[in-house]
């Protein structure tokens, strides 16, 4: 009997319906490297080894890494005994097919961190608590528009799958969750850009949200680099679309390279 550790966010999904619409969903192949992030007690482990010769699964807690090696030889299951915000997923080749029920305390630390492996990634679907996927999908304008709906909408496709009550876990979480697919765009969907730079005006941004981007932004972009952009400067941060942030770095990438 494993216990659920506090410290590593566990809840365990254990509604049958649930866990075969999300394999339902993600239609595993053979011939597919799949990589399951947080594996847990092997409730989406069991059903995509069901369909796939091998399956990886990345996993932090060591008492569940033997427990999955004592249930799969390591030609069925290759358990990369780690934390997920640290791994390199680059290691396992290109075309990843990614999944997992994601623990809802690194959630949004590790979807930055898999923004570094998009170019390996086919797709990836993950169950997330509610909010967060309500935050990945928002649109300006709205209190869940922000830094992560920016950064993620910039190189995913994202696709709301289906929600998740608190009783389909144990033991239960306090909040409800969501089911969300996300697919890389490509290289000609994707504004070319100093991608850190981009990352450094969209954190600038939203650092104070309440704030106006003449407050936030000032350090960076002059009142009239506003009024060229045609940007209100007298805006929040929330009120920008991604191409809003695409043109205010496209133009201080010329500004460097005119200095």
């Amino acid at each position: 009997m494993h216990t659920p550790r506090k410290r590593f966010g566990q809840n365990f999904l254990i509604d049958d319906g649930i866990i075969h619409a999300i394999v339902n969903a993600i239609q595993p192949q053979a011939g597919e490297t799949v990589v399951e992030i947080g594996p847990g007690l092997g409730a989406l482990t069991r059903p995509l080894l069901e369909r796939l010769p091998h399956l990886h699964a990345v996993e932090l807690d060591r008492d569940i890494v033997a427990r999955l090696q004592r249930a799969w030889p390591a030609d069925r299951l290759t358990v990369h005994s780690c934390d997920a915000l640290k791994f390199d997923f680059a290691q396992l080749g290109h075309d990843l097919r990614i999944i997992g029920n994601l623990p809802y305390n690194i959630s949004t630390p590790l979807l930055f961190h898999l923004l570094a492996f998009a170019a390996h990634i086919r797709d990836m679907t993950f169950m997330l608590q509610k909010e967060v996927v309500e935050r990945m999908v928002a649109e300006p304008s709205t209190n869940d528009y922000g830094r992560l709906s920016i950064m993620l909408q910039r190189r995913f496709h994202l696709e709301w799958l289906l929600d998740v009550p608190p009783t389909a876990f144990d033991p239960p979480p306090k909040v409800n969750s969501a089911v969300v697919r996300l697919i890389p765009k490509t290289p000609a969907e994707i504004v070319t850009l100093n991608e850190a730079l981009f990352a450094r005006v969209v954190a600038a941004a939203f650092s104070q949200r309440r704030k106006t981007l003449r407050n936030t932004l000032g350090s960076l972009i002059k009142p009239e680099d506003f009024a060229a952009l045609g940007i209100d400067a007298g805006k929040r941060a929330e009120n920008l679309s991604l191409a809003d942030y695409e043109a205010i770095t496209r133009h201080l990438g010329n500004l460097r390279q005119s200095a």
